[in-house]
C-alpha cells in the first residue's frame, strides 16, 4: 500500500497521478482519506492528552491515600478518564479501519517516467528485436500444430479439469519443461537465487503482494481460506515478510518455478482458444529486494535479462512502455514483453517486468537498516518467462512448411532432440 504520508504532504499531485491511472473519484479519495488522517492524528493526540491527566491523577490519589486523606472524587475522576480513553481508542481503531479499507484500494503512484494514457491504445513501443517469420506458406497456429503432431490435447485437458487447463503431451512435454529449465539455468547464471516454493499461500501472503482484497474474485481458494498463487511472485515476495534484511546482501535476487492459477472473473467473451485464455500456465518469476536508489537501474537489468531468454531464442519479440491508464496495480513503473504470433498475426503478452517501489514492503513489513534507522525496500517483479504465449511464438514460429517444427539451437541440449515431427 501507499505511504499516507505522500498523500498528506501532496494532495493535489497524488489526486493528478491516480486520475491519470484511470480513477475518475480521485479526488474524493484522497480528500476522504486526508479528513480520515487529519481524524486520525487528532485522536491519538487526545488520547495521549487524556493519559498524561490520568496519570498525573493517579499520582494524586496515590499521594491522598499515603496521607489517608479522602480520594472519592479523584477515584471517580480516574474512572471518568479511563472511559474516555477507551471512547477515543475505539474509535481510533476504527478510523484506522477506514483508512486501510480505503488506501488498499489506491493503486501505487506511478514514477515521472510513465507515459501518460487513456488506455492501452496509449503505450509505447520502445524497440522491436529478432527477425519476423515470414515464410512463404500458410503458418498452422499452435492448435493445429498440437494436433498434426500429438503434443498438445485441449479437449482432454477440458475433461480432466475444465476449458482453459492444458494437456501437454509427448514432445510437447518435454519442450515445455526444457523451456522452464533453460530460464532457470540462464538466470542462475545471471545472478538470481533458485527457490522452488509452495504452490498454495495463505490470506497474508496474498496481502503482502497486494492480490487480496482488490482481485479475490479473480482468484481460486480452498475452503480453509488458503490461495492457489497466480504467479510465483506471491510466495517468493513473502519468503522475507516481517524480516529486516542485511544491507550488504543487497540487491537480493531470486528465481523460480511455478504453475499459476487464474481464475479471470469477468473475462469470459475474450480470447479462448488454446494457450490464448487459461486458468493454469507455468512460469518462471525473477524478483528482486533492492535500496531504493538501487530500483530503476536494477528494472532495465531484470528487463535485460528476459530479453535475453528471447535473444537465445531467436524468437521475434517487442518491448512496450505501458502507459499511466495500463499499470499493474502494484506498479509504478512497468514494462511488456510481448512476442509475434505469425499465425495469428499480431502480438502476445509472454512477460510484465515491473519496480513496484515500496508499495509491497510496506504490508508485508520487509526492510533494512542503515544509519540506525529501518527503511523499507524496493521490490521488482518479472516474468522471465511465462511458457504459454511464449510456446505459442516458438512452436509457430519455428515450423517448416511440411508442418514440422525446428527446435532453438538454444534449447537442444534440453530436449534432447532437433525436430518434432
Amino acid at each position: 500500500m501507499i505511504d499516507i504520508k505522500i498523500i498528506r504532504e501532496n494532495p493535489e499531485l497524488i489526486t493528478a497521478r491516480l486520475k491519470s491511472r484511470g480513477i475518475a473519484s480521485a479526488a474524493k479519495i484522497v480528500n476522504d482519506l486526508t479528513e480520515l488522517d487529519l481524524r486520525r492524528r487528532k485522536l491519538i493526540a487526545e488520547s495521549d492528552k487524556l493519559k498524561s491527566i490520568r496519570n498525573t491523577v493517579s499520582d494524586e490519589i496515590a499521594m491522598l491515600k499515603k496521607k489517608a486523606e479522602p480520594a472519592g472524587d479523584k477515584i471517580a475522576e480516574m474512572k471518568q478518564l479511563s472511559q474516555q480513553i477507551k471512547s477515543a481508542e475505539e474509535e481510533l481503531r476504527q478510523t484506522e479501519n477506514d483508512i486501510e479499507k480505503l488506501i488498499r484500494d489506491i493503486p501505487n503512484i506511478q514514477d515521472d517516467s510513465v507515459p501518460e494514457g487513456k488506455s492501452a491504445e496509449d503505450n509505447v513501443q520502445l524497440f522491436i528485436r529478432g527477425e519476423k517469420p515470414e515464410g512463404d506458406f500458410k503458418y498452422l497456429d499452435h492448435i493445429e500444430l498440437g494436433k498434426k503432431l500429438d503434443i498438445l490435447d485441449f479437449s482432454r485437458g477440458a475433461k480432466i479439469t475444465g476449458s482453459g487447463f492444458p494437456f501437454y503431451k509427448g514432445k510437447g512435454a518435454a519442450l515445455e519443461r526444457a523451456l522452464i529449465n533453460f530460464m532457470l539455468d540462464r538466470h542462475r547464471n545471471n545472478g538470481y537465487t533458485e527457490v522452488f516454493v509452495p504452490f498454495i499461500v495463505n490470506r497474508e501472503s496474498m496481502e503482502t503482494a497486494e492480490k487480496v482484497p482488490k482481485f479475490e474474485d479473480d482468484m481460486y481458494r480452498t475452503t480453509d481460506d488458503l490461495f492457489l498463487i497466480p504467479t510465483a511472485e506471491v510466495p517468493i515476495i513473502n519468503i522475507h515478510r516481517n524480516e529486516i534484511i542485511d544491507e550488504e546482501l543487497l540487491p537480493l535476487k531470486y528465481c523460480g518455478y511455478t504453475a499459476c492459477f487464474r481464475r479471470e472473473a469477468g473475462s469470459y467473451g475474450r480470447e479462448t482458444k488454446g494457450f490464448l485464455r487459461v486458468h493454469q500456465f507455468n512460469k518462471v518469476e525473477l524478483i528482486n529486494f533492492c535500496l531504493p536508489e538501487q530500483s530503476y537501474q536494477q528494472l532495465d537489468e531484470m528487463l535485460n535479462h528476459a530479453c535475453g531468454i528471447l535473444d537465445e531464442l531467436n524468437l521475434y519479440y517487442r518491448v512496450i512502455n505501458i502507459c499511466s491508464a495500463d499499470l499493474g496495480f502494484a506498479a509504478a513503473k512497468q514494462y511488456d514483453i510481448e512476442v509475434w504470433s505469425p499465425a495469428e498475426n499480431r502480438w502476445l503478452e509472454a512477460s510484465s517486468v515491473s519496480n513496484c517501489t515500496d508499495f509491497q514492503s510496506r504490508t508485508g513489513m520487509i526492510r533494512t537498516k542503515r544509519g540506525g534507522k529501518t527503511e523499507f525496500l524496493h521490490i521488482l517483479n518479472g516474468s522471465g518467462l511465462a511458457t504459454s504465449r511464449l510456446f505459442v511464438s516458438l512452436i509457430e514460429s519455428c515450423q517448416t512448411p511440411e508442418g514440422k517444427i525446428v527446435i532453438p539451437r538454444a534449447l537442444q541440449p534440453y530436449t534432447n532432440f532437433e525436430i518434432i515431427g
